[in-house]
């Protein structure tokens, strides 16, 4: 077998599905294209439907096929409304991505309790309930479906000024491996995909110059990381064939932060 076709073997995703959360975004747009050129249909949703009107107009400007949905990540109706058209639209659902998440800075003895639980609303509630609904289907597929869930070098490490989402974030790693724990003899994987430092719009309000010198100093390939970098794990823990015996898994991509002590 010549290389090219070993690796599509491996790691193609032609004739799959993948619905992106939270699609719109850097990150979530980086994903969407990544997964498209890999073979997959995808559907882009997002809290705003112009947002994903905006994204599905880039993608088909790049030559993917791709359509958008707004949806509300912490209404489970709304959920079951982007599931539902996602099949009406494919046929199927294989593989899930769940990327909206919301930030806010603030010390600890400032955060806001309303600012709170939007935050564990939208990162953490939102992420099991778009799991719950995006199973159901997946459990019809003959060939089950793999769920990833986006955490954070905050997932298992503390920063200041960010409490909230760093907790929500925690709360992710660990509701994916309780997923993947419970469903892994029923054909569904569930992982992890955890970012270090990807300047977005949800984040440059804290990106002061003294916390970009720590950020730095703390990561030992001294620069940011690009969205398409991300693409690469998402493919491994995505694919059905390259992944098969993956789950429960936390990955990083953070240029070294996690590895560092600072």
């Amino acid at each position: 077998m010549e290389t090219g076709a070993f690796l599509k073997e491996l790691f193609g995703m032609d004739g799959q599905v993948a619905v992106i959360i939270g699609g719109t975004g850097a990150l979530g747009l980086a994903l969407a294209r990544g997964l498209s050129k890999n073979g997959a249909k995808v559907v882009v949703a997002s809290s705003k439907q112009t947002s994903c009107d905006a994204a599905v107009e880039t993608l088909r400007g790049e030559g993917i096929d791709a359509v958008g949905r707004q949806v509300d990540v912490t209404s489970r109706e709304s959920l079951v409304e982007l599931r539902d058209a996602a099949l009406q639209f494919t046929g199927k659902v294989d593989m899930l991505v769940n990327c909206a998440g919301v930030n806010a800075a603030d010390s600890f003895l400032d955060v806001d309790a309303d600012a709170w639980d939007r935050i564990m609303a939208v990162n953490l509630k939102g992420t099991m309930l778009a799991c719950q609904v995006f199973i159901e289907s997946m459990l019809k597929n003959d060939n089950g479906g793999s769920i990833l869930n986006i955490g954070s070098v905050n997932s298992d490490r503390p920063l200041s000024r960010v409490f909230a989402y760093a907790a929500s974030k925690a709360g992710v790693v660990n509701l994916t491996r309780n997923i993947a724990q419970e469903f892994a003899e029923r054909g569904i994987r569930c992982n992890a995909l955890c970012p270090g430092f990807f300047p977005a719009e949800q984040n440059r309000k804290i990106l002061d110059d003294k916390r970009v010198e720590n950020i730095m100093n703390g990561t030992p390939m001294k620069r940011y990381g690009d969205p398409g970098e991300l693409v690469g794990a998402a493919i491994l823990l995505l694919s059905r064939n390259a992944g098969s015996y993956i789950t429960g898994s936390a990955v990083y991509v953070d240029g070294g932060f996690t590895a560092s002590w600072f």
